[in-house]
């Protein structure tokens, strides 16, 4: 199944689900057109981070995963200048630290991809790290007018048709039913579960704050590739896992520092 035709089907149960949950979560009052056309930008941003993530992805993991978790920066940088959220000396030390311990885990060794496939690895991360950051940004400018599952549902709404737009044509021929019931399956607790979680938890802290929190999310895809398929971990997994951990406990356990 190609990668454009995956993100769709995660992304139409994604809608389905949420539309569903709406009509019991939602807000009395209707949305003003502005911020009906910020969450089309969201489906937007979403739509083209999960692209430009699974393009770097087929090319090599590693890098992909970096430079995709090159997002809290930007979170960091965009914050102050867009929301007036106050970065804390607390956060950027955090953030330092988690981000030197994904260097640790995900820097590419010896023997590795060659030069040209790295850098259009890291081009295609750093692109989807860009529209990731977009999305924690513009969550902020919908909190009001839109509840969590709303927000979901319109966002869906936009991003499955420009998603599926990317399908090659004869995919749509050659599509395995039993493929697709699967995925569709498993992307109700994955991916609606965990977007609903997340929307959630975005509203009700810093944008810079929940961006760091997500470098937890490579530790776990580490971990999982070790129990489930068996994937070496050495010193430096446990290492720069340390690290990312101790950034990411850092921020949720830090008060109202001035």
């Amino acid at each position: 199944m190609p990668t454009a035709m995956e993100a769709t089907v995660v992304m139409a149960v994604l809608t389905v689900v949420t539309g569903a949950l709406s009509l019991r979560d939602r807000v009395a009052e209707s949305a003003p057109w502005r911020a009906r056309g910020w969450v089309a930008c969201i489906g937007v941003a979403d739509a083209f981070n999960v692209l430009l993530f699974f393009a770097a992805y087929r090319i090599t993991i590693g890098v992909s995963v970096l430079a995709h978790y090159v997002t809290p920066i930007f979170v960091a940088i965009a914050a102050p200048l867009v929301l007036r959220e106050k970065i804390t000396r607390r956060t950027v030390i955090a953030l330092a630290v988690s981000l030197s311990g994904l260097a640790v885990i995900l820097a590419p060794v010896e023997g590795g991809p060659a030069a040209a496939g790295v850098w259009s690895s890291a081009a295609f991360g750093l692109g989807s790290a860009v529209f990731y950051a977009s999305g924690f940004i513009l969550n902020k400018f919908v909190a009001g007018s839109f509840s969590t599952n709303e927000t979901l549902f319109w966002h869906g709404v936009v991003a499955t048709p420009l998603l599926a737009a990317f399908v090659p044509r004869q995919a749509w021929g050659a599509v395995d039913a039993h493929a697709v019931a699967f995925l569709g399956l498993v992307s109700l607790v994955p991916g609606t579960m965990a977007g609903v979680a997340f929307v959630w938890g975005l509203r009700r802290m810093p944008a810079a704050h929940a961006s760091m929190l997500t470098l937890i999310e490579p530790v776990v895809a580490v971990l999982i590739g070790a129990a489930v398929y068996g994937e070496a971990m050495g010193p430096r997994v446990f290492m720069g896992g340390a690290l990312v951990l101790a950034g990411a406990a850092a921020v949720m356990t830090q008060g109202a520092e001035t």
